[in-house]
């Protein structure tokens, strides 16, 4: 079967300040020509920004029609934050329900620094060459979803850009938002997914959802819990 996605999508530094345009033009408050003018005053050379641009469509512009309604909700929701958390909320949300490379970094990097806080980058480089292959679009694309994430403020990079660091935690506390990245999470992992273990997602880890998830859960209309035995419950994209 043919995939929907390619298999490296995601191979584009994005800055969070486009992804906040992106919201207020998807929203109706802004027009297309003031992002434009934020590509045009980068350092980006013309075919760059025709592939960034091809990237902001994806995550928030022209979203694919299987991802049309999430991201209009999630536009929805984070529209009105004028914090970078709120923004870096949504672009995340939209990065690894629409981009599975970006995910995959996002995990590897959840996890790997989820004991002591850092990591090296050679061990993502690592552990991305052996899923997508080691060649260098894996190095490119991998860099640019590091140096993305560090933007969005999710990790610095220190010793000459070869550690990662987490930088502190950004909670999110409005149950539309917690249900909507939780519904992201669903969409990059493709299956249920504990309901225990949602606190701790490494493909979400610059996030912490301040609230009750088991009452926010069983009353999302996008999302269903599961029971699974007397103590195991599941959450899962509603069918």
């Amino acid at each position: 079967m043919k995939k929907s996605v390619p298999q490296i999508g995601f191979d584009r530094f994005i800055q969070l300040d486009w992804i906040a345009a992106v919201i207020k033009v998807r929203a109706g408050t802004s027009s297309a020509d003031a992002l434009s003018e934020l590509l045009e005053a980068s350092v980006l050379g013309k075919e760059s920004r025709a592939k960034t641009r091809t990237k902001l469509n994806a995550l928030g512009l022209e979203p694919r029609p299987e991802f049309a309604d999430f991201i209009d909700r999630g536009v929805s929701i984070f529209k009105s934050s004028d914090k970078s958390d709120g923004i870096a909320a949504f672009a995340w949300g939209a990065a690894i329900a629409s981009y599975p490379y970006f995910g995959k970094i996002a995990e590897f990097t959840g996890r790997l620094t989820s004991i002591q806080g850092d990591c090296s980058v050679s061990e993502i480089h690592r552990r991305m060459s052996e899923v997508y292959g080691d060649r260098e679009a894996t190095k490119r694309a991998t860099q640019a979803v590091i140096q993305t994430q560090a933007n969005w403020g999710a990790i610095e990079r220190v010793e000459k850009g070869k550690r990662l660091v987490r930088l502190p935690i950004k909670s999110i506390t409005k149950d539309m938002a917690i249900a909507w990245l939780v519904e992201a999470a669903l969409r990059y992992q493709g299956k249920a997914v504990s309901l225990a273990a949602l606190q701790s997602l490494p493909v979400i880890y610059p996030f912490a959802l301040e609230q009750p998830l088991g009452y926010l859960m069983s009353n999302s209309p996008m999302l269903e819990v599961r029971s699974e035995g007397p103590s195991n419950q599941l959450v899962a994209l509603r069918e």
